[in-house]
């Protein structure tokens, strides 16, 4: 079992799931609430890396990314490195990749808030950022939570997107799942089982968590009207 290509992918997995809560909130809450009438495109790119294939977008990213990229050229004026074939690289591959799988729970989480507890916070001089914190994430943590944990588990099973970004270096952008690909094509099928497993049991948990958690929401649901 390649243990090192495992600690690199629940890593990233890990960073990723803390940037899209922190990016992703925001954006959730904005789709949930907004009545733009152009707000559908917004969703549309949220929603595209469910259809696009994963090489396409890596393909662009890495583009992007690179030195002669608007992105990968401003960041190495920056920082004086290059994004590709790093674990920076990855990361920001992998928030865009998993975007949908964070922001389509959490905007279902936030949508589902009674509009009339928001307006009696308001009426009572609460401030939105502090009817946000104390009213509206208290009673969407469950789809929240889902939706972290979703992200977590679709990261851990990358293989096109952080292949064509960050390459196959080990130790630094060697995922579990690019070492399952390598483990097989050298015909060592007993290392990609056994990583393989680890990853098939761990996906089956988040799974029964996921499907647990929006049960939980299905049943307190008429308690809320």
């Amino acid at each position: 079992m390649d243990r090192a290509a495992i600690l690199l992918s629940l890593r990233l997995a890990a960073w990723t799931t803390l940037l899209l809560l922190m990016l992703g909130l925001p954006l959730s809450w904005w789709l949930a609430t907004s009545r733009w009438r152009w707000k559908f495109l917004v969703e549309a790119v949220v929603s595209l890396p469910l259809v696009l294939p994963p090489t396409v977008l890596g393909f662009y990213l890495l583009l992007a990314l690179g030195p002669r990229g608007p992105l990968g050229g401003a960041f190495e004026s920056l920082f004086g490195s290059t994004l590709p074939f790093s674990f920076g690289g990855l990361l920001v591959a992998s928030v865009l990749y998993s975007l949908p799988f964070s922001v389509q729970p959490f905007t279902a989480a936030l949508a589902g808030v009674d509009r009339r507890l928001l307006e009696a916070s308001w009426c009572l001089g609460v401030s939105r950022f502090q009817t946000f914190l104390r009213v509206v994430l208290p009673l969407s943590a469950t789809g929240i939570l889902s939706g972290m944990v979703l992200t977590f588990a679709h990261t851990l099973g990358e293989f096109g997107v952080v292949l064509m970004v960050g390459g196959n270096l080990e130790g630094r952008t060697r995922t579990a799942s690019i070492s399952i690909y390598d483990a097989v094509q050298a015909l060592d099928y007993a290392s990609a089982g056994r990583t393989a497993l680890v990853l098939l049991v761990f996906s089956f948990l988040v799974l029964a968590l996921t499907y647990g958690l929006q049960r939980r929401v299905w049943a307190s649901w008429p308690t809320r009207s």
